[in-house]
This record gives structure tokens, sequence and C-alpha cells, in this order.
């Protein structure tokens, strides 16, 4: 079938979707109930699943950068990468965590400091755990999942010239049947982690938008009602923006998100206390990589209090695994032409270092504002949701309704280029991995992310969203797994074709013929069952 046709896997997608939409608008009481069982017993019984998953991408990420594979290249040996350095990590914030780190940016150090997993509230011990297990958070484990997953559809794709399917990562494992049902259900399964987990952000964005509103201006309610009309507008926004395609709508806006991101992040250091900001993302970075062993396999199993640990941790890394699809489609959609040392280093240490000097900034502010308030901003969040902790703390600021503007106006472009890139991807896994998928497809997968996210509002609210999410990872991150699996054993197999090519070019060139014939066969031995991509997609989304 090719690439610019309708799959079974898009037909199939967008039926069962449907139902669910349907399913929370009718029966959201039902939705919730169901939700809620499902996401309880996965939660008590399979956390150990998350954690495991998530350390193991890591150690295989570390791998990747010190091990023998660095030096291939996603693409053609003397292939340049398709983007500059600055648009290239612009489109991994914004696709990767951009509107997660608006909203909690005040909202979670804060709240670890009045409940830290371990230490007395509200200490100064507690302070310097708030920041370290935000950071953990956010930190390496997020980032090595989306590079594991982004790096293989790369691989596969511009290596290989495979379609951009998740299904094309099994061919070393599954041979000719990842092209067939099973292969099929693989890239099924992608879609729905990618609608629950992008629902989840845009439910998160919507709510922090009204919510936003609602304290800025009088006569704005922060209610569902409001949050679906919101959701309805930045739809209509981030469907215009799908209509002009990767190199105009969704570029444009990263460029635009990442600029203002660090123009808000400096104009709130520079009115705080910078040099206890310096020194917090010092101290943080150095807890953080001292305590990783044991923040990343701890599970409180001889205690018994999970209270944290599910709420915080579990959360997160199902948050990743539910996105890590959607991420890593996009991600390796935009990183051809890079060596494996580079994509791994780019796609895991600059984010990591650039959220962590985010929430320094951002949690001591808050900190020290809840501080000058006896405590009042953390009782407002507690109060009225995490929501609302960006717009309390920038009221205190000079030009507030201005820089509160501002943060609406980031808030709502983070949203609308994650929503774009997601119906980019969407498209992506529904045409059989067109890069360019047409424009009436990426629409229809932008009403299924606004439908769903809307369905689990009624539902449940934000928590019917992150039960949502929750569940759909799970599957997911045993996919992730073989995929890893499935990396390592092609990356193995032409590690020994490159080091044979490199031995005869350097040490036998009398034998130059016959060496070139036992690598031809090898090269066909390997490439015999991987899938051939449509390599004359056409550039413009609007064909």
């Amino acid at each position: 079938m090719k690439n610019n046709t309708l799959t079974l896997v898009f037909w199939v997608s967008l039926a069962i979707a449907s139902v669910f939409i349907l399913w929370g608008i009718f029966l959201p009481e039902n939705v919730d109930a169901v939700l809620g069982l499902i996401d309880g017993f996965l939660a008590s019984n399979f956390g150990w699943v998350y954690i495991l998953a998530t350390t193991a991408f890591v150690l295989l990420a570390l791998f990747l950068v010190f091990g023998p594979f660095g030096k291939i290249r996603l693409g053609k040996p003397d292939e340049k990468p398709e983007y500059s350095y600055f648009t290239w990590f612009a489109f991994l914030f914004t696709a990767g965590m951009g509107v997660g780190l608006v909203f909690f940016g005040i909202a979670e150090p804060l709240t670890h400091l009045y409940s830290p997993p371990s230490a007395e509230a509200n200490t100064i011990v507690a302070m310097a755990e708030s920041m370290q297990y935000t950071l953990f958070h956010w930190g390496f484990h997020p980032w090595a999942t989306y590079a594991i997953v982004a790096l293989t559809l790369a691989y596969f794709k511009f290596r290989h010239d495979a379609p951009a399917l998740i299904s094309s990562a099994f061919t070393p494992l599954l041979g000719k049947r990842a092209q067939g049902g099973l292969g099929h259900s693989i890239d099924i399964l992608a879609v729905f982690a990618t609608i629950f987990g992008v629902a989840t952000s845009l439910g998160l964005g919507a709510s922090q938008i009204t919510a936003g509103l609602s304290y800025s201006f009088n006569g704005i309610e922060n209610s569902t009602v409001t949050n679906l009309i919101v959701i309805g507008i930045v739809t209509v926004l981030f469907l215009l923006s799908a209509a002009t395609g990767l190199d105009r709508g969704i570029r444009y806006l990263s460029w635009t998100n990442i600029v203002v991101a660090i123009v808000l992040m400096i104009f709130v250091f520079s009115l705080g206390s910078s040099v206890r900001m310096i020194e917090t993302f010092s101290t943080t970075m150095g807890n953080y990589l001292q305590n990783l062993p044991s923040m990343t396999f701890g599970m409180n199993a001889f205690t018994g209090d999970r209270e944290f640990l599910n709420d915080w941790t579990l959360f997160y890394w199902a948050w990743w695994i539910g996105w890590s699809p959607f991420v890593g489609t996009f991600i390796a959609r935009v990183s051809r032409g890079r060596t494996i040392r580079e994509f791994v280093i780019g796609v895991t240490a600059i984010p990591v270092i650039f959220s962590a000097i985010w929430f320094s900034i951002f949690g001591v502010a808050g900190m020290e504002a809840d501080a000058s308030q006896g405590g009042g901003l953390y009782q407002l969040i507690a109060d009225q949701g995490n929501e609302v902790a960006l717009f309390a703390f920038l009221e205190s600021y000079p030009f507030s309704i201005a820089i509160i503007g501002i943060a609406v106006l980031l808030i709502a472009s983070f949203f609308i280029t994650s929503a774009d890139s997601a119906t980019l991807v969407l498209g992506m896994l529904t045409t059989g991995g067109r890069l360019n998928p047409k424009t009436s497809v990426k629409i229809i997968w932008g009403l299924i992310l606004a439908g769903t996210a809307a369905a689990l509002l009624l539902s449940g609210g934000l928590q019917a969203l992150e039960m949502a999410m929750l569940i759909a990872a799970f599957p997911f991150a045993i996919v992730i797994v073989l995929m890893s699996v499935s990396l390592l054993k092609a990356l193995s197999s032409e590690y020994d074709i490159l080091r044979l090519e490199n031995k005869h070019k350097e040490w036998d060139p009398n034998f130059q013929k016959e060496s070139q014939q036992e690598l031809e066969v090898m090269r066909e031995e390997f490439d015999k069952n991987i899938p051939d991509g449509d390599l004359s997609e056409e550039t413009n989304d609007q064909k």
C-alpha cells in the first residue's frame, strides 16, 4: 500500500477513537468508573514495570553515547543534518514538554516543599529534596524514553528507508509479520498512546489557560464549559497551523515558544534572588546525580507509603511513555543526518540542563513568594489547583497584567505546537509512514484529539485525563522495551558490516573485489526483511 493512501490503521483507529469520544460524552460517569478501576489495578500491581522500563531506557541511552555505535549516522554516510541546532532544539523543547514546564514550574517544587517524599515539610531539607525530585521527574528518564523511541524510528527510516512507523522497528524481531496484522496492531496501539498522552496535555493546557484568565480577569468563570470553549478555540488555531506544514507553522511557532520562554525565565531571574537560583541549580544537579540510583529504584516496598510514588513518579513515567510515540516520531522526523552519539546527547543532556535551569529559577522564586505570603501561594494551589500557580505567582511582579497575558499566550502557543505536531505524527502513523501526510488527514486527527480531551474532561476532569494516559502507557512500555531489543540487534549486525568494510579498506586493498561481494551478501541479508519506504513523497503538505 502506498504511503499516500489511508491504511487499515487509520480506519480502525478512527473507529475506536470515535466510539470512545461518544462513550465519554453520553456516559461520562461510566467512563470515570471504568478508568478508575483499571488505573488503580495497574498502579497497585504493575508500577514496577514503569520503574524498570524507564531505568532500562536510561542505561541504553548511556550505552549508545559511549558504546561502539555512536558514529553511525541516521541517514546516508555523508548526509548532513536537515535542521540547524537552534531549530532542532526548539522542536525538541516545544514537542517534548514545553506545556508541562510552564504548568508545573511553580506548582511542583512548591507542592513537594509541603509534601516531600521523606523530609519534614517546609524545611531547608524539604526544599532541597523538593528541587531534587522535581528534576528527577523532568530529567534523564523522560528524555531517555523519548530518545530510544525516536532513535529507533529515525534509524530504520533514514538509514534503511523503512516506513516511518512504529511497526517498522520490529522487523529484526518479527520479519515480514511486522508488515501484517501484528504490525498493524502495534501501530494502532501507538496511535492510542499518542491520543491519550496528547489529550492529557491539551487538558492541562486548557485548564491552565482558563484558570489564568479566570484568576486575572473578572467575569471569566473557571469551569468545564470554559475549558471546552478554550479547547475549541485552540483547536481551530492548531488546525490552521497544521495546514501550513512542518517547515512553516510548527517551525515558526517553535522558535517563538523557546524565545518567549527564555525571555520569561530571564525576567523572573533578573527580579529574583539570582545568586541563590544559580547556587540552587548547581546544588540540585549535584544532589540529583548523587541520588539518581536510589530515586530510580525506590518503591517504598518496606514502608508501604506509596502516595508520593503513585501521585508523582508513576504518573510522570506513564505520561512520558504515553507521549513517547508522539514525541519520538516527531523527533525522528526532524533528526535526519545526525550521528547516534550526537542525537542521544542532544535529546537527553540539553533538555535536562534546560529543565534544571527552569526549575531552579521558578522553583526558588515560587518558594520565596510563598514564604513572603506566609504560605499563601501554596494554600491557593491547594484550594484552586496547580493550574493557578503561575498566575498567582506572576501577580506580584511589575507589569503583572502584561506578563500574565504573555504567559497565557505562551501556554496557548505550546498548546498549539504540541497539538499541531501530534496531528503530523498521527497522520504519519495512519498513512503508512508518510513524512508529509495530507492536510485533510491531519485535520481529522486534530478533531479527534480535541474530542478526546473534551470527553475526558467531561468524564472526570484532569483526573480522568491522567488515568487514561496511565492506562494507555502500560502496554506501550512493553512495546518500547521490544523496540530497544530490535534496535540493538540491527545495530549489532550493521556494526559487524561496517567493521568489516573498514578492515578491508585499511588492511586488505588487494582483496577488494571478493570482500565487496561478501559485504553485499551481508547487506542483502540484513535488509531483506526491512520494508521499503516511499522516497518519492511530496514535500508540500498541501499537495
